[in-house]
């Protein structure tokens, strides 16, 4: 049985790991806790075979002043409790990162991309990688994720506000744009594909397909009996604009090449489709 520890109590993707592997529980317990507090410094992590970190600040944000606190949070924070795993003999210490350590001014990553974040996000979650390879020897392995956008029923970010759009407006530009992203459940199954298996290194997670946006909309709105027209008319506002933004983030392109695929983990269960009709099942 593996003994799992996870960060982040109330974090969507750590309550959304603590429910997957809760389907077999004579292989699995998992336990979470929170680290807003100092009591985890005293507790005693002795008998964790692995600790899932996700606690941390997740989303970008222009504010200046919130600067510090991500690089406190997503930095300082993550190495203080892989020190502190890797002195309870922790083995394995599994890094939640982001795709965000590339930035966001390429369209293609591939494996000769250079990480080179342009937001503090990015650059705290890349530092905290940085950082957390010095603690790395063959007692103590190191696994960092990288998903890109992270979606599900419940989740936060954009996919939600698309989703609203989705059941509500009678037409969406029919663009073409191409995203990497991953539904919370196979991310979940990555992870457990990843404890399994006491996988290190680095993991770019994307769903089987690259996701237009156009389409994803058109799912959600299927999927909610919402009739949706689909037009070309206003391609012309948004190629333009397709850096910048907002409408970047709907329209733009980001996604990880396959030659990104992490060998042949076995974790891709749902297709887009197949994501979109689950949540809304």
């Amino acid at each position: 049985m593996k003994r799992v520890l996870i960060t982040g109590r109330n974090s969507y993707i750590g309550n959304a790991v603590e429910e997957w592997l809760t389907q077999w529980p004579e292989k699995y317990d998992v336990n979470k806790i929170s680290i807003r507090d100092g009591s985890w410094r005293i507790a005693n992590w002795q008998n964790y075979d692995v600790l899932v970190h996700v606690a941390g600040i997740a989303h970008n944000s222009s504010d200046a002043s919130l600067e510090d606190e991500y690089y406190r949070i997503n930095r300082d924070l993550t190495l203080e409790v892989a020190e502190k795993a890797k002195s309870d003999n922790i083995k394995h210490f599994i890094n939640m990162s982001s795709i965000i350590v590339f930035g966001t001014k390429q369209d293609e990553i591939t494996p000769l991309t250079t990480p080179q974040p342009d937001n503090f996000y990015g650059d705290s979650k890349l530092q905290a990688e940085e950082k957390l390879n010095a603690l790395s020897d063959q007692n103590f392995k190191i696994a960092h994720v990288r998903p890109p956008m992270v979606y599900g029923k419940n989740s936060k970010g954009n996919f939600p506000l698309l989703a609203k759009i989705s059941v509500k407006t009678p037409i969406f530009p029919m663009y073409k744009n191409k995203r990497s992203m991953i539904y919370i459940k196979n991310l979940t199954e990555l992870l457990r594909v990843v404890i399994d298996n006491e996988i290190d290194g680095y993991l770019h997670p994307q769903n089987p397909e690259f996701v237009k946006t156009s389409e994803l909309v058109k799912y959600i709105a299927k999927a909610n009996n919402h009739q949706l027209f689909e037009t070309k008319l206003f391609n012309f506002l948004i190629k333009p604009l397709s850096k910048v933004g907002i409408v970047n983030k709907v329209f733009g392109n980001l996604y990880y090449s396959y030659d990104m695929r992490d060998g042949n983990l076995d974790y891709q269960r749902y297709t887009l489709n197949e994501s979109i009709q689950d949540i809304y099942q």
